[in-house]
């Protein structure tokens, strides 16, 4: 069994810190009673989505090539999708919002490769191949709306987190895992459900992260779009879900118009929603992501972007007005007149122009840490990215020249200058200093016997973003998850009832048509006999045959179940009409 990852041009360009999101598909590892979710989920799905989804939906069934009969193969889904310029990889259930994010910007979709229990058959908390492969990966084929989905992770990946936000990344993830686990105790879920609830309600002020998911919950996961009065659906999540995509189209849920509202509206992932937000079109979608973007420290910078990365506690960027980036994790910042006039990092720091890292200003060089005056001088209405050769000179800002500069706010500079560097238009961002004391008012930043020290020059903080500019600063492959997603020995029962549906499927496929359906049926009523899935089965292969003898049989099979197992009666009637309406095998 191969466990391999074919790759293709599209992902040949992920950077490797990506990379270590994937994991092979494992195409053989999915059963017989798999494929058959699979099947009923998208038999019963394109039959109702027909008349209320988009029309890109069913479209783009047939350019992905996704199969309603067989779980997609990862390397054939492949294959269709590089015509559209996408990609498709396997990860394992969720992976941290930003890194999700950042695949999206790379035209690459992300598909939790497991797939739902049967019993988990209408609706899952955990992402599944039904939702990635059968919600995500046709609507794509729209152009307008694969731009929205590239673009959209292209800005979401540079949202700022806060601290809590991984906190709640984690509880979710583990609330998925164990509610899809089939060994799942009701005590364990229930306390995993509290954890989440708790956290939602305690995550303090919305971060960057907080708000853009939510325009991604109302978009891309459950978002309609139309008019009001007609809604159709695009959102993966409804076009995934039985239960809900019908639910949703119903007067129980409200319909909303789609603006920068949604940005403040959470959402509950363990519960059907009672409001949905409906764009006219998918153009739209990309002017509020754009009003969205604009509030983010990655556009507007300045005092409020420093101090969203201090509180994220992790890993950023600023970029000053000169061009020059800073990236490292920001822990102070100090102000004046509401302004930054100095940031700090500590630990790990590299500096970078356009996202490449300068030459000699890698973690190596700042391995404690890195702090800049931000501003102009104190007196001069000239900033000093903007002085000529001859002003710098005026002003005693030149190789081996002992200089006091004095910034507005307080801080002071004291040293000799080594050299500086400039930007491609001759802007000098970068002044080297020895034997240099920095101090803001009676407060020492910096002192001589720590070394050279290197000033960042820029009169303001145009930009603040997640992440670093250049991703071969740092060591960027670290994640490793608190917990994978939980596979559970499968027992004798378990094996016996996989080989029937697997009879069964290679019947349907004629691998082998001298299989007895009616002895299957026999040993499923005495061995198996609360599974409700493979009867449905087996009635559409006995009605195309118009074997009315084992059709009678199985419905009162049927009919027992339904009475043992009232929970499971809409399903096997739905199974049932759709094999009557359609008369043979879609």
């Amino acid at each position: 069994m191969s466990y391999t990852i074919e790759s293709n041009v599209i992902l040949n360009r992920l950077p490797k810190h990506l990379k270590q999101f994937m994991k092979p598909q494992n195409y053989k590892d999915y059963s017989a009673i798999d494929q058959a979710v699979w099947r009923y989920v998208m038999r019963k799905n394109v039959d109702f989505l027909t008349t209320v989804a988009h029309k890109s939906y069913l479209e783009g069934l047939k350019q992905t090539g996704i199969s309603i009969d067989s779980i997609p193969n990862m390397y054939g889904m492949n294959r269709i999708l590089k015509d559209i310029g996408w990609a498709a990889v396997a990860v394992d259930g969720f992976i941290p919002p930003n890194a999700f994010m950042e695949f999206q910007a790379y035209n690459v979709l992300v598909i939790a490769s497991d797939i739902r229990q049967l019993e988990h058959i209408e609706y899952t908390p955990a992402p599944d191949i039904i939702h990635e492969g059968a919600g995500h990966a046709p609507i794509i084929a729209n152009p307008e709306y694969a731009e929205y989905l590239r673009r959209f992770g292209e800005v979401g990946c540079k949202a700022i987190s806060s601290a809590k936000d991984y906190e709640l990344y984690e509880a979710v993830r583990h609330l998925s895992i164990i509610k899809e686990a089939p060994n799942s105790g009701e005590d364990d879920i229930a306390s995993a459900e509290k954890k989440v609830e708790e956290l939602q309600q305690n995550m303090g002020e919305p971060s960057e992260m907080a708000l853009i998911r939510n325009l991604h919950w109302w978009t891309v996961e459950y978002g309609l779009i139309g008019t009001l009065e007609s809604p159709k659906i695009y959102g993966a999540g409804l076009l995934s879900s039985i239960g809900e995509s019908a639910w949703c189209m119903t007067d129980n849920v409200e319909k909303l118009p789609y603006d920068i509202n949604a940005t403040y509206k959470n959402f509950d992932i363990t519960k059907p929603q009672p409001q949905l937000f409906v764009t006219p079109d998918f153009a739209h979608l990309s002017l509020v992501l754009e009003e969205f973007a604009n509030t983010m420290g990655l556009r507007k910078g300045g005092l409020s972007g420093v101090t969203k990365l201090i509180n994220s506690k992790a890993m950023g960027s600023i970029e000053l007005s000169t061009g020059i980036q800073i990236s490292g994790v920001f822990t102070h910042v100090i102000e004046h007149e509401s302004k930054p006039i100095y940031i700090q990092t500590t630990g790990e720091t590299a500096l970078a122009y356009r996202e490449k890292e300068l030459v000699g200003h890698g973690v190596e060089t700042h391995a404690k840490g890195f702090g800049s005056p931000i501003g102009r001088l104190k007196g001069i209405n000239l900033a000093i990215e903007d002085m000529s050769p001859r002003d710098l000179a005026a002003y005693n800002i030149y190789e081996e020249q002992n200089v006091t500069l004095e910034f507005e706010g307080g801080i002071t500079i004291s040293g000799e200058i080594i050299t500086g560097k400039r930007n491609l238009q001759g802007k000098i961002i970068l002044i080297s200093f020895k034997n240099c004391t920095v101090a803001h008012q009676d407060t020492v930043l910096f002192k001589p016997e720590w070394g050279n020290y290197d000033m960042a020059v820029g009169k303001d903080i145009v930009s603040a973003f997640s992440g670093p500019a250049d991703l071969q600063s740092f060591n960027l492959i670290t994640h490793v998850p608190s917990e994978k997603t939980i596979q559970v020995e499968k027992s004798k029962e378990r094996l016996e009832l996989e080989d029937f549906y697997q009879q069964v499927r290679d019947y349907r496929e004629e691998k082998n048509r001298t299989i007895s359906r009616t002895k299957v049926l026999e040993q499923l009523i005495e061995k198996h006999s609360n599974d409700w899935l493979l009867p449905v089965e087996l009635y559409e292969l006995a009605f195309k045959g118009q074997e009315h003898t084992l059709c009678e049989n199985i419905l009162k099979h049927l009919e027992t179940i339904k009475q043992n197992r009232p929970e499971v009666g809409r399903l096997i009637d739905d199974g049932l009409g759709i094999i009557e309406k359609n008369g043979v095998v879609k």
